[in-house]
């Protein structure tokens, strides 16, 4: 999943991301609101994580324009704890929900997920191919109840062709979903990752087919 996050304290969104990428989330820095409405237009982002104190616009306003524009993005909005009344004025301008500081990094990847299974309408936190299963909670994977050992990327990649299985994802989409746009990516880089991800699969797992010139997808049940 790739996140966006507004937030000019430079010392606090150098820890969200830390604690976002371990987590397996691919995440893009923005420390202005024209910015934010810029990039929010162009990146398929799976949610927003939106600090209301920026240097050159309300983040009320940024979420504001936003939702004008019809972006359905899930949207997280930070704010002190005492600020009760711009939670309220965000809740009801759009957000779909709400942090404030400080917050455990755990509560909002939590949170992050939850909202994205709800924009995605898939309520269940597991992801099941036959034998196959993916528990979106705690990141971990399980082919014929034995764990398989993912790497951050890896997983960004399945979770992708799980929740369409079936369906073919273009290479661009699931390249957006595993790196940001500060990542050095190498043209073949995509392929490494799947050509790790089916050999972790085989021999029982459901194959990863490529289609020519398209993307790639992951055999349905």
């Amino acid at each position: 999943m790739r996140l966006l996050l507004v937030e000019d304290d430079e010392r606090l969104a150098r820890g969200m991301v830390a604690s976002l990428e371990a987590a397996g989330f691919a995440v893009d820095i923005l420390t202005t609101g024209e910015d934010a409405l810029k990039l929010a237009d162009q990146e398929p982002y799976c949610a927003i994580i939106l600090d209301l104190g920026l240097p050159d616009m309300d983040g009320l306003d940024v979420l504001s324009q936003l939702r004008a524009r019809g972006a359905a993005t899930p949207i997280i909005i930070l704010t002190a704890r005492d600020m009760m009344d711009d939670r309220i004025q965000g809740l009801d301008r759009g957000a779909d929900d709400y942090m404030a500081k400080p917050f455990h990094p755990r509560e909002l990847e939590s949170r992050i997920r939850a909202l994205v299974r709800r924009s995605q309408g898939q309520l269940d936190p597991m992801l099941r191919i036959g034998t196959l299963m993916f528990d979106r909670s705690s990141r971990t994977v399980y082919l014929d109840d034995k764990m398989l050992d993912l790497r951050r990327r890896e997983l960004a990649v399945l979770e992708t062709l799980m929740g369409r299985p079936g369906k073919v994802i273009a290479k661009e989409r699931l390249s957006a979903e595993i790196f940001n746009f500060d990542d050095a990516v190498t043209p073949n880089a995509l392929e490494v990752y799947v050509g790790r991800l089916r050999r972790k699969l085989q021999p029982s797992g459901p194959a990863i087919r490529t289609v020519r010139g398209l993307g790639y997808m992951i055999e349905a049940a």
